[in-house]
C-alpha cells in the first residue's frame, strides 16, 4: 500500500521501496517480453503495441500514452535509464512519500508523452523507454538539493564531482538544442531522442515542486512562492550558521497551529538547504507529527 507521509531517515531504511521496485520490475519485465517476442519469434508486435507513436494515436491506442516506459532500444538503454530512476527515487522517497513519487511519475511519463506528440502530431515517430521519468526525477532531486555535492564515475570510470543544479542545467539544455536541431521545422539534425517528451517530463517534474509540494496540499500549509526553482537562481547568500545537531527542537503545544506551521517552514528550509541527513532528532520527530496537527480543524 503506498503511502504519502515522508519518512523518517529510520523508517525509510526498513520500509520495503515496493513502487520503486515495482517500477523497474515492470520495465524489466516488458524489456524481457521484447526480445522474447522479437528474437525468439523474430516479430515486433510487443515494442509496436507498446510504443509510442502518432499512428498508434491515430487508431485509438491510448494505453501508449503510459506504456512507451516498458520497452527499451538495447540493454544500456534500460540499464543507464533505470540506474538514475532508482537512486534519484531512493533519495527522492524518504521526502516526498511513496504515493507521491508514483504520482510524480505518472505525471512525467503522460507529460512526456502529450508534449511529444503535439511536437510530432502528423508526422511520423516513436518513443520508447524511460528516459522520461529519469529527466522528471533530476529536476526534482535538483530544486530539492540544488547545491548538494555528489560523486559518480563517468563511464565508469572517471571520478566526477558536482552539484545537481548543474546536472540539471546541462540537460535542459541539452535537450533544448537537441528539440530545435531535430524536432523543429528548422531542425535538420535527426538523433532519434525524444527531446520533447524530456522537456514535457522535466515541466511536469518543475510543476509538481513548486504547485504540489510546496503548496498548502502537502498537509504542512506551505506557503505558495511564485518563481524560479532553487537550482536556477543565483548561489545564495551565506546561509546563518546551524544550531548544533544535538540541540532539540522547541516543544510546541498541539493547539499552537501557527507556531507550529512556522517551526515546519524552518524545518523544511533546512531540508531543502542542507539535505535530510541535517535534521536533528527532535526536528525530525516535529516533521513526522506536524502532517497529522495541521491537519485536523
Amino acid at each position: 500500500m503506498l503511502s504519502d507521509r515522508p519518512y523518517l531517515r529510520g523508517d525509510y531504511q526498513t520500509e520495503r521501496t515496493s513502487f520503486l521496485l515495482w517500477l523497474l520490475s515492470a520495465v524489466i519485465a516488458g524489456f524481457v517480453v521484447q526480445n522474447v517476442v522479437g528474437l525468439w519469434f523474430e516479430s515486433p508486435a510487443f515494442e509496436q503495441l507498446c510504443a509510442l507513436s502518432t499512428e498508434s494515436l491515430g487508431h485509438g491506442a491510448l494505453w501508449t500514452l503510459v506504456s512507451y516506459p516498458l520497452v527499451h532500444r538495447n540493454v544500456l538503454h534500460l540499464f543507464l535509464v533505470m540506474f538514475g530512476v532508482f537512486f534519484l527515487g531512493r533519495e527522492l522517497m524518504p521526502i516526498i512519500g511513496e504515493r507521491r513519487l508514483a504520482w510524480l511519475t505518472a505525471a512525467a511519463v503522460v507529460g512526456g508523452a502529450l508534449f511529444w506528440f503535439a511536437v510530432h502530431a502528423g508526422h511520423q515517430g516513436s518513443v520508447v523507454g524511460a528516459s522520461p521519468i529519469l529527466c522528471s526525477y533530476l529536476i526534482v532531486f535538483a530544486c530539492f538539493f540544488p547545491n548538494r555535492e555528489i560523486s559518480f564515475l563517468f563511464f565508469f570510470l572517471f571520478p566526477v564531482t558536482t552539484r545537481p543544479k548543474y546536472l540539471a542545467w546541462l540537460a535542459v539544455g541539452i535537450d533544448l538544442v537537441g528539440f530545435f536541431l531535430s524536432e523543429t521545422s528548422a531542425g535538420t539534425l535527426h538523433t532519434g531522442v525524444p527531446h520533447s517528451a524530456h522537456l514535457g517530463a522535466m515541466a511536469a517534474g518543475w510543476l509538481y515542486f513548486r504547485y504540489v509540494h510546496e503548496s498548502h496540499r502537502n498537509g504542512f500549509n506551505r506557503r505558495l512562492r511564485v518563481g524560479l526553482p532553487p537550482w536556477l537562481k543565483g548561489s545564495p547568500k551565506p546561509a546563518a550558521t546551524l544550531p548544533p545537531a544535538t540541540a532539540p527542537a522547541p516543544r510546541l503545544a498541539s493547539n499552537d497551529r501557527a507556531g507550529l506551521r512556522a517551526e515546519v517552514d524552518r524545518i523544511l528550509d533546512k531540508i531543502n538547504s542542507h539535505g535530510f541527513g541535517s535534521l536533528t532528532v527532535a526536528e525530525k520527530r516535529v516533521l513526522d507529527e506536524a502532517k497529522d496537527l495541521l491537519s485536523r480543524p
